[in-house]
């Protein structure tokens, strides 16, 4: 991604900093780096790093003038994105919504659900609600509309298209995402340590299941 734009560096009160970069690519490209760093020791103490889908939260940070210092001079590249483990999500392609979406793509509902099972996904900010990841790698091309009215309620474990992205909704809540299956996953529990399943970095697949 080159250099960080000149600017782009903020205080965010007064043990936090916020970077705002062009997109996701920018954005995965620095956490990853951030990681790197982090681990390295270079960014000092450092309570958190939130990514979104433009920017990058540094929270807690100890020495606020030389992390910023630091990142005015970074130069991260896509190679340094965060690269977790990969998870498998079974899906059962039955979604109210999968005939609309291959209608968009123009292809049938059983090239619609191999187009979806195809790449392999990157988790590249979490937020919405607890658990929910903004899964990138559908082609560009694939990207569709949110619908029309959003659902007061769409069940937990659905499967969902917005954008550029894919998420599984880890809880039962309104939502205006289009559904194309659902899996029987838990993306979000208390009694695990993390309680969420996804995190930033992690890879995900889906694979078509039988109901």
């Amino acid at each position: 991604m080159g250099a960080i734009p000149a600017g782009a560096v903020r205080r965010a009160g007064d043990r936090a900093l916020l970077v705002e970069l062009p997109g996701t690519a920018e954005v995965a490209a620095l956490y990853g780096w951030l990681r790197e760093q982090r681990e390295a020791g270079a960014l000092g103490e450092v309570g958190e790093l939130v990514p979104a889908a433009r920017t990058v939260l540094l929270d807690g940070v100890a020495d606020v003038d030389a992390v910023a210092r630091l990142l005015r001079t970074a130069r991260p590249t896509a190679a340094e994105a965060a690269r977790g483990p990969l998870l498998e999500v079974p899906t059962v392609y039955d979604g109210a919504d999968l005939a609309e979406v291959a209608a968009l793509w123009g292809v049938s509902e059983e090239a619609a659900v191999r187009i979806h099972t195809g790449p392999e996904y990157t988790v590249a900010f979490c937020g919405f609600a607890p658990g929910f990841g903004y899964l990138t790698g559908l082609p560009a091309r694939y990207e569709v509309p949110r619908r029309a009215t959003p659902r007061s309620s769409v069940p937990a474990g659905s499967v969902a298209l917005a954008g550029p992205y894919t998420g599984v909704y880890p809880h039962p809540s309104p939502g205006g995402w289009q559904l194309v299956g659902r899996t029987a996953l838990p993306l979000w529990d208390t009694d695990r340590d993390p309680p969420a399943l996804l995190a930033p970095g992690a890879r995900v697949r889906f694979t078509a299941a039988r109901a």
